[in-house]
């Protein structure tokens, strides 16, 4: 198990656990052993259960509990997942989330199923190169943010989850044809002034998107001429569409400064007040917020700050809320997709469990 670092120190290295080995013996004979929990290896079980995916069985759950019983149980997973006792966790409400995370997790006991997932492929247009990064998400803590690129559209999907948002669905959406210019730095101390930038920019979107709506209905409602040839650009639409997304990238490219200044506006709460003070350039984004158990979820606005190759910030600005990204540094084997739809697909079939 790859476990992110003690919040909030997104920079600090993942931390490893093992959770089953393989005994691999002669005449093609293997034993499996379950390494959950403190009292050392015992019996488990794998199961291959189709192309990518396989499930974990421990047939001795009984090495897993403590003598103290689930108090001594919880305390040990708080020191290890969180670094920390429960007498260091003076607010309520966080102190409600490490309890439901805790009782989430442990009742599968290492009985898991595991489905592979693929890194995100690159292209040398992308605002930075894609992969897994490390976020704080308020009480919930350190989450893992898968960080891909499609077209004019940035998307980080949630590897692991919480109680309000599950793993697959995704978190944030980065707007790259929308860049936004920060008002300057003693502005930007002001949550209205940047509040009143970002919604001027979400009115732009709404617009756009309404005009574009109505020109697809327009196209829809209107007959070709038999005449008249198809474009191999499938019409106006394309044209347009390619046009508007260069112009966006030389936009991206062209004006943005190589850094500027940069602070949290006075209100919005950060986990960590170790972010960087410049950033390269800011986007127009939405960030997905619900209630427990994924209730009422809705896209918010917000602002994705990049801060360098391998740092990104999201300002939640309904949450007044702010999370710092850093990058994961690990090598992981044979992880590429085998090709961009094999990614996307594996992106819907995440989201659909999530679902």
């Amino acid at each position: 198990m790859y476990l992110p670092p003690h919040d909030p120190h997104v920079d600090d290295p993942m931390r490893f656990k093992p959770l089953f080995r393989i005994h691999l013996m002669e005449r093609k004979c293997a034993t499996v052993e379950c390494m959950y929990g403190h009292k050392g290896p015992h019996n488990g079980h794998i199961q291959i259960v189709k192309k990518d995916e396989f499930s974990t069985k421990c047939n001795q759950t009984d090495h897993h509990r403590m003598s103290g019983g689930r108090q001594e149980e919880f305390r040990t997973w708080l020191r290890e997942e969180w670094g920390r006792t429960l007498e260091d966790i003076f607010h309520e409400h966080m102190q409600e989330l490490i309890l439901m995370k805790f009782i989430y997790t442990s009742q599968y006991d290492n009985c898991l199923t595991y489905r592979r997932i693929y890194l995100p492929p690159s292209s040398p247009d992308d605002l930075i190169q894609p992969g897994l990064f490390k976020g704080t998400y308020g009480s919930h803590g350190l989450e893992i943010v898968m960080l891909s690129f499609h077209g004019k559209k940035a998307k980080g999907t949630k590897i692991t989850g919480d109680p309000n948002i599950p793993a697959g669905q995704q978190t944030v959406e980065i707007d790259l044809a929308h860049p936004l210019q920060l008002p300057d730095i003693e502005n930007l101390h002001d949550f209205s002034e940047l509040s009143r930038i970002v919604l001027e920019v979400q009115e732009q979107v709404r617009r756009e998107e309404q005009e574009r709506e109505q020109r697809q209905e327009e196209e829809e409602h209107s007959q070709q001429p038999a005449s008249q040839p198809a474009s191999p650009l499938g019409g106006e639409e394309g044209a347009e569409g390619e046009e508007t997304a260069a112009g966006a990238e030389g936009t991206t490219q062209d004006k943005a400064p190589a850094s500027q200044p940069f602070v949290l506006p006075m209100g919005v709460i950060s986990r960590n007040e170790d972010y960087p003070r410049t950033c390269r350039i800011c986007f127009y984004g939405t960030g997905l917020i619900a209630g427990h158990g994924f209730t009422s979820p809705e896209r918010t606005p917000g602002v994705f700050v990049l801060f360098d190759d391998d740092r990104f910030g999201f300002i939640w600005l309904e949450l007044k809320s702010f999370s710092l990204y850093s990058r994961i540094k690990v090598s992981f084997q044979n992880a590429q997709a085998p090709s961009r739809e094999a990614f996307e697909e594996m992106l819907k079939n995440i989201q659909s469990l999530a679902t």
